[in-house]
């Protein structure tokens, strides 16, 4: 299992690596300059792109950055926050998204799981048609529109939450944006988690253990619910990464400063801030490959047979 895991922690620095140099060179041939051209010269341009060595070969700039983001410098902006070093200002963000990204994973997971079990557990009955169809509105309909109806009702209305993100009262005006990125969450997981469970019900194995007089909870808990989330957990792992992230609408409706408003003032500013958005792509695909790797892991140490499956290709 060691193998397996070292051999899977190689392919991730290889595709993140890959991934960097890729968006470095998008970034760097993409028409048009990083800076607010309405208020620059072209000589004070040429100057600035030649004090952030933008003159140089594609290669070279990349070495560089390369060596700088081994040691945690990100640069600094172009245009946004005056051309104030980069990290400091996305660790601020970072910790927002973050802390609103735990509240919806943890309450859109629960949620989700338990409507998932109760359809499964009453298929046909009106449980089951209740949670299916929350489910498909939880998809289909936009998650800005459930935004705009829980500020509505629950900000204007019913004063109740504060209309806006307010830090300084961080879980109470934080609840309104966590509960609207847990929507998609919660339609994924309860639908998942419902077929998963079903096909699990109908196996032979659960068949076999009726048979011999096991039902209930002990039933669910000891041979349903553990066979049945393990195809759930890789449901969950992509959403976890985009509720992390922050939604660029939902921190821009609320008013959050998080990473997903960072990314549209990045590019959405005077001039599109190449080395905001190159940044915070990589911080991105660093968090995704990461849960995936995480993810991967996990399944060995969970699954029996996918253990089985590693000892034998390594």
């Amino acid at each position: 299992m060691a193998k397996y895991i070292t051999k899977r922690i190689l392919m991730s620095v290889v595709t993140l690596f890959i991934i960097i140099f890729t968006l470095f060179v998008l970034v760097r041939i993409m028409p048009g300059d990083p800076f607010p051209v309405e208020r620059m010269t072209a000589e004070m341009i040429e100057l600035k792109r030649i004090e952030l060595g933008l003159d140089r070969p594609i290669p070279i700039q990349f070495a560089d950055y390369m060596a700088r983001l081994l040691q945690g410098d990100l640069g600094n902006g172009t245009s946004l926050y005056n051309g104030a070093p980069i990290m400091p200002i996305i660790l601020v963000c970072m910790e927002n998204s973050f802390k609103i990204g735990v509240m919806s994973i943890l309450f859109g997971s629960g949620v989700g799981l338990m409507m998932g079990i109760a359809a499964a557990l009453n298929r046909g009955k009106f449980i089951d048609r209740f949670c299916t169809i929350c489910s498909i509105l939880g998809v289909c309909v936009p998650s800005y529109v459930f935004m705009i109806f829980l500020q509505y009702f629950f900000a204007y209305k019913i004063p109740f939450f504060p209309y806006f993100f307010d830090p300084s009262n961080f879980f109470f005006s934080a609840i309104m944006p966590a509960v609207s990125l847990s929507l998609i969450s919660i339609a994924t997981v309860a639908r998942f988690t419902r077929n998963e469970m079903l096909e699990v019900l109908d196996s032979d194995y659960v068949k076999l253990a009726k048979s011999r007089g096991l039902y209930g909870f002990k039933l669910i808990r000891k041979h349903v619910l553990r066979n049945a989330l393990i195809p759930v957990v890789t449901v969950i792992a992509p959403l976890v990464v985009d509720l992390l992230t922050g939604a660029m609408v939902m921190e821009k409706i609320y008013g959050v400063n998080g990473l997903g408003k960072l990314m549209v003032d990045a590019i959405a500013g005077e001039g599109i801030d190449y080395n905001y958005v190159l940044a915070l792509s990589i911080l991105f695909s660093s968090l995704y490959i990461g849960i995936m790797l995480i993810l991967d892991i996990l399944y060995v140490i969970i699954d029996p047979r996918i253990r089985l499956t590693a000892k034998e290709k390594v």
